[in-house]
């Protein structure tokens, strides 16, 4: 089924469907190294600390410049309209939530103490994205006198020109995480229980079961998932169905980064281990 896309010429439709992807991956994205997160704490806290580090600095990298670009382009023209006004205001409040949430995350002594901050930071941002895409964005799109191609054309040079800014701040908490994770495997003696050296179970690595995600973020999620993965670590992916496309993307986004090892063949559940190499 064909969905409707309204807006006041074609070129708006597309600029308007981009920016409902770029939502849909950056939502999949953040959903992805929440729910590793979650269930690192309790499968493998050593492997937990690099997700965390992973999960602050995907915020500083993507999520945090991208409201910052969104005040800045969007919002103001949508701001003028006097049906939006409110509700640019209240978007802007839950911006500074957002920022609220990564300030916490960032302050916590460990991943344990942010998983509650992780999780609030992953609804709210759902629901914040949902309201552009229901109102902001149509909006915009369906207005002649407004450019909504031309806006985020402006919204996403200010986010390239952001990213160049913040790229070695990012390697830093790259280099510094890492660090972390070294720290953790030489005073353990172990691997982080992948290889099995220590005698670690399986149980210890961590789960992502995309059954219930959207369809709309679910590759996007597993994406987020695996670039929260430290090299040396593993993933347990659970879905309703064999995942050989999905498989197939990750091996041409990431060409011999993981190793794929399917532990459950259906009928109603596949369970694959992705080994990060």
């Amino acid at each position: 089924m064909s969905v409707l896309t309204l807006a006041s010429a074609p070129e708006e439709a597309t600029a308007l469907e981009g920016a409902e992807a770029h939502h849909a991956r950056l939502a999949g994205e953040l959903a992805g190294r929440v729910k590793l997160l979650l269930t690192a704490v309790d499968r493998d806290p050593s492997a937990a600390e690099k997700i965390h580090a992973g999960l602050v600095a995907f915020c500083d990298r993507s999520l945090l410049p991208h409201a910052a670009a969104e005040e800045a382009a969007l919002y103001p023209v949508a701001h003028g309209m006097p049906e939006a006004r409110l509700l640019i205001e209240s978007l802007i409040g839950e911006h500074r939530c957002l920022t609220a949430l990564v300030d916490a995350l960032r302050a916590a002594p460990g991943p344990a103490g942010a998983a509650a901050d992780a999780r609030a930071l992953q609804v709210l941002f759902e629901e914040h994205v949902a309201k552009e895409n229901g109102l902001v964005l149509p909006l915009l799109a369906m207005t002649p006198e407004v450019s909504l191609a031309a806006l985020l054309a402006d919204m996403h040079h200010r986010l390239a020109t952001d990213t160049g800014n913040r790229s070695a701040q990012e390697d830093q908490d790259i280099e510094e995480g890492q660090d972390m994770r070294e720290r953790q495997t030489e005073e353990t003696g172990g691997c982080g229980g992948v290889c099995g050296c220590g005698g670690a179970e399986e149980t210890a690595v961590p789960e992502l079961d995309v059954t219930e995600v959207p369809h709309a973020l679910r590759h996007a999620t597993v994406f987020g998932a695996l670039d929260a993965v430290p090299a040396g670590t593993a993933m347990v992916l659970v879905a309703p169905h064999d995942l050989v496309p999905l498989l197939a993307q990750i091996e041409q986004r990431s060409p011999g980064a993981f190793a794929v090892e399917y532990l459950e063949r259906g009928p109603e559940t596949w369970r694959l281990r992705l080994s990060h190499r």
